[in-house]
């Protein structure tokens, strides 16, 4: 959907980790302040999140959320046009002329609010999140030598590195946030209206490789990692790479001041001090998958910023951006709150987001149009779900608690489940980490590194994660072997996953982490999600539906490594150089069809740089074979099985490949209880 939606590229500069300067963002190079950058008290936004009344500090979190980019106009850098899945804005319409740069910007039929400032939040692009900003450098011989047409004929002049364009693009939270009112959806998806949208439901439609991937070509292997992401996901560790696939499913949020009740201790140190409002030990809830960014929600908020490119001067000094393969070193709080204008001016707003997310309550089924003919009408059945769901979900799955030295809290959860206003106020979610060896779903997302200790994102997980201890090992099925093994998980955070809350889970399927669980209808109708919602529900409560090792993401066709070696770390760019191509390329391949991508992807930077040469190099010595002696896929299994296979799952960081498997609770539940707490489920 989006008949002119925005995509964008990454604008990646090879050799940036070698600048020694002290980095400057861009505000403070020319020499403005927070002052510059205000916060917008207009209620621009008032049709949207069901018309709920906001106060002023409340709006001014909404508008932020929806319009601030913090800068990050600097760090994205391409506009292009395809259907990705992104909402278009109300409004606006496909362009029927180019502007005077020659470029095809969606035009407005009814203007946005004289009251957002173009130099503090951009332009409408005609895409929700995605703002547009006049490219200061867009002068003199750039914008002589400027040529539209090429522009968008010519692929080799679009995508030059030197080319200077019109337009930067900047992107606010909203761009993969914002999505459809589940109760108030719209009639058309190409042309919603504002009461249509809410603001941070999270946008399970959109098509992110492909957003910020546009011109990625087919037959490479990153092409065919994009190809298996499932739509609505997000890797939010792809650009600070951790060296692991794992899209997850973007955030819902509703019910903050709930969530905040049942918020543990931890305790902070180092530089995550310096964060507003932060304090040695505080009650704090667990925003990401895996309860890593555990230091409250201005600095889960600020982190967020940092992520799509805020301060990118020095973010992209601390890690080697999609490759990875060697150290990270973590952001530097100090250091932006000295440095980096956009920061300090992003300081000031993120305590009025979370006074808006306050207001974020659930979507209804029962309010939805028509969405009681999809709830049962049997009172007997929807209590025996309540009862069902007290005894065997909410010991997790609930914010309210039973009272202190409660003896049943089965009974007690059983009990409170039924009455209505068990619903109100109530996170569906004890906000706590779970180990994955408990939880037994994909432990992808749950082994992910990137807040450890002296990693990217250190500054912004507490001391309490960081000292977390190993969950011990989980079992794997290896595809090459046909059986199953342990895989440990190492200590000092890696290996839990915080509940997820179930509000509007009728709204949300597909389920799990990775949204792997039931089908995509990719349809934001009441009947498409409720068909979605039924599949998942089906296959969660009913294993044997599910994919299982059908599961495995695989690669679609024959594809090749291809990475220039200007982006290799030093080491391996000075161990390699022998081996890379004429042209500059290291070129590994050919993969053949049906490899599993994340035996690929996985591979740990953490791996001696020699033994990854040499690993490097047997595949693509084997590969080379593979080619030449033109295998059938059933034989390249065989040699993949035998002379690479082995080698990968020894640097594997989580060799972890069936998507859908683990969250077997309630699986053994009698079929009739498995259908009331389906339909229990539906009334959250």
């Amino acid at each position: 959907m989006g008949a002119c939606a925005l995509a964008l590229a990454l604008l990646v500069v090879a050799g940036c980790k070698k600048k020694e300067a002290v980095p400057e963002d861009e505000a403070k190079r020319d020499g403005k302040t927070p002052a510059d950058f205000p916060e917008l008290a207009v209620d621009v936004f008032k049709a949207m999140d069901g018309g709920v009344v906001l106060k002023e500090n409340e709006i001014k979190g909404r508008n932020t959320w929806n319009l601030w980019c913090a800068g990050n106009q600097e760090f994205w850098d391409r506009v292009a046009r395809e259907e990705l899945g992104l909402i278009n804005q109300p409004g606006y319409r496909q362009s029927t002329k180019p502007d005077k740069n020659g470029i095809w910007l969606d035009e407005a039929v009814e203007p946005e609010s004289e009251a957002i400032k173009p130099e503090v939040f951009g332009r409408a692009t005609g895409v929700l999140g995605f703002r547009l900003f006049d490219n200061p450098a867009f002068t003199g011989e750039a914008a002589k030598n400027w040529n539209a047409e090429k522009y968008y004929s010519d692929p080799k002049y679009a995508t030059q590195k030197g080319l200077v364009r019109p337009y930067r693009v900047g992107v606010a939270c909203g761009s993969c946030h914002i999505a459809f009112n589940p109760s108030n959806p719209p009639a058309d998806v190409n042309n919603p209206k504002w009461e249509n949208l809410a603001s941070a439901i999270g946008n399970q439609y959109i098509v992110e490789g492909k957003v910020f991937a546009p011109n990625v070509k087919e037959g490479g292997f990153f092409g065919e990692m994009l190809k298996t992401q499932p739509r609505g996901t997000s890797d939010t560790s792809r650009i600070a790479t951790d060296n692991l696939n794992n899209p997850n499913a973007i955030n819902p949020i509703f019910e903050l001041s709930a969530r905040l009740a049942v918020a543990q201790e931890e305790t902070m140190g180092g530089e995550t001090l310096l964060i507003p409002e932060e304090k040695q030990t505080m009650n704090v809830p667990h925003i990401l998958k895996d309860g890593a960014d555990s230091v409250g929600v201005p600095g889960a908020a600020i982190r967020v910023y940092v992520n799509i490119g805020m301060f990118s001067q020095h973010w992209l000094q601390q890690h080697n951006a999609l490759i990875g393969l060697a150290p990270q070193k973590p952001f530097s709080i100090k250091l932006a709150q000295e440095h980096s204008v956009f920061w300090k001016a992003t300081e000031q707003k993120v305590t009025h987001i979370a006074e808006f997310f306050m207001q974020l309550k659930s979507f209804r089924l029962e309010k939805a149009p028509g969405g009681q003919e999809y709830m049962t009408k049997e009172p007997a059945v929807r209590e025996r779900g309540g009862v069902v769901f007290g005894q065997n979900c909410a010991s997790c799955h609930s914010s309210k608690r039973p009272p202190p030295n409660t003896l049943d809290e089965a009974a007690w959860f059983a009990q409170e489940a039924v009455k209505p206003e068990f619903r109100d106020g109530n996170f569906f979610s004890d906000d706590r980490r779970h180990p994955v060896t408990k939880i037994k779903t994909n432990a992808a997302r749950a082994c992910g590194t990137n807040a450890r200790q002296d990693h990217i994102w250190a500054n912004f997980s507490s001391e309490t994660y960081k000292r977390l201890p190993s969950p011990g090992s989980i079992e794997v099925w290896n595809p090459y072997t046909e059986a199953t093994e342990n895989f440990p998980i190492p200590e000092g955070g890696p290996g839990y996953y915080r509940t997820p809350s179930l509000i509007a889970c009728w709204s949300s399927a597909p389920f799990l982490h990775n949204n792997m669980l039931g089908k995509e209808t990719n349809d934001p109708s009441v009947a498409g999600r409720m068909e979605a919602f039924n599949d998942a529900a089906q296959k969660l409560l009913w294993p044997d539906k599910r994919l299982g090792k059908e599961s495995i993401w695989r690669t679609s066709q024959e594809c090749q490594f291809t990475i220039h070696g200007d982006y290799l770390p030093p080491v391996l760019k000075v161990l390699l150089k022998p081996y890379l191509d004429p042209d500059g390329y290291l070129r590994i391949g050919h993969v053949p069809a049906g490899t599993p991508v994340n035996l690929l992807a996985n591979v740990d930077p953490k791996t001696d740089p020699k033994d990854l040469v040499v690993l490097l190099l047997k595949i693509k010595k084997t590969l080379l074979e593979i080619k030449a002696q033109n295998l059938d896929s059933a034989a390249a299994r065989e040699v993949m099985k035998r002379e690479i296979a082995p080698a990968l799952w020894k640097v594997s960081k989580c060799p972890d490949l069936v998507e859908d498997r683990g969250h077997y609770f309630g699986t053994d539940l009698p079929d009739s209880d498995k259908q009331a707490l389906i339909e229990y489920l539906k009334t959250l």
